[in-house]
């Protein structure tokens, strides 16, 4: 078969994405490109396998996939135990201050030991909130068990008693997670019952020393509200992988805060992690091309 390939780090422009598409077969993207109907009707009616390297897939217009008859690809699981290492890396990092730390020790900040500085908070004897038990949410808390937790509570479209067991998590509403978490975790899938769930109201519920974590998708929280929250001393600090631009304006009133810690949407980026999801992308795509089974399609 002929193979066609944007050879750089940077998203393909859309101009070349447009062209580039026309009359394929098969198609393998990543996250950053928005395969909207202008994709879909500029490739033509052959295209036939859409392989994703993420597991995420709210840039492709699925309802419009689904009308044409095309399969989907993805890569789930393999990312997990990355993405939760690196949600417990920033939750850390937020309740423990430590990227404000880290500057003032390089801005000569520490000048000696005092009682209070630099003070935050600590995991043993917490309560730490879900959202979202699915395989990275429990492999998170699987990962946070260990530092003395002393309650699991997780939400979502509905209880998973199966999942829940080995943690002894509890099922609660999303305002009573936020009232009673200590630390909330946010690993759900962005739809439209979850854009925008974490808002004004949720942030207003939550305790003052508590802190609040994204590591799923921008969009699933309001971020005007979350920088009042954070302004006001409504929450302690908040860690967020992901955001809504990505990348996010450095001119953007978060990046102002002490109190948030932002990375750049690094939540799979192991070279281990990455390796794997760009093989089981390349097999998904290829078995759909043959017409067999992929390793992980997703279902329409």
């Amino acid at each position: 078969c002929r193979v066609q390939q944007w050879d750089s780090e940077e998203p393909v422009p859309r101009a070349e994405l447009l062209a580039g598409v026309a009359g394929t077969r098969g198609l393998l993207c990543l996250l950053s490109d928005r395969i909207d109907r202008e994709v879909l009707d500029a490739a033509g009616p052959g295209l036939k396998v859409i392989s994703t390297l993420s597991v995420g897939f709210d840039h492709l217009a699925l309802d419009e996939i689904k009308k044409r008859g095309i399969r989907v690809g993805y890569t789930p699981d393999v990312l997990t135990d990355a993405t939760a290492e690196l949600s417990v890396a920033l939750l850390l990092s937020a309740c423990r201050r430590l990227p404000e730390a880290a500057e003032q020790v390089k801005s000569g900040g520490w000048t000696t030991w005092k009682p209070l500085w630099m003070c935050g908070y600590g995991l043993s004897d917490s309560t730490v909130g879900i959202i979202g038990l699915g395989r990275i949410g429990q492999a998170v808390a699987r990962r946070l068990k260990p530092f003395g937790v002393r309650k699991f509570l997780y939400t979502g479209s509905a209880p998973k008693p199966e999942n829940a067991a080995e943690f002894g998590a509890e099922f609660v509403p999303l305002m009573r997670l936020a009232e009673e978490s200590d630390f909330v975790v946010v690993t759900c899938a962005l739809t439209p019952a979850t854009q925008g769930m974490c808002n004004k109201d949720f942030f207003g519920r939550m305790k003052k020393t508590a802190v609040f974590v994204n590591t799923s998708r921008g969009a699933v929280v309001n971020q005007e509200d979350l920088y009042y929250a954070l302004a006001q001393g409504q929450i302690a600090a908040a860690g967020l992988d992901v955001t809504t631009p990505e990348p996010l304006p450095t001119d953007h009133p978060l990046l102002s805060l002490k109190n948030c810690v932002i990375l750049p949407h690094i939540g799979s980026a192991t070279y281990g992690t990455r390796s794997t999801m760009a093989v089981l992308a390349a097999n998904n795509l290829l078995a759909g091309l043959r017409g067999e089974p992929m390793p992980h399609e997703l279902k329409l």
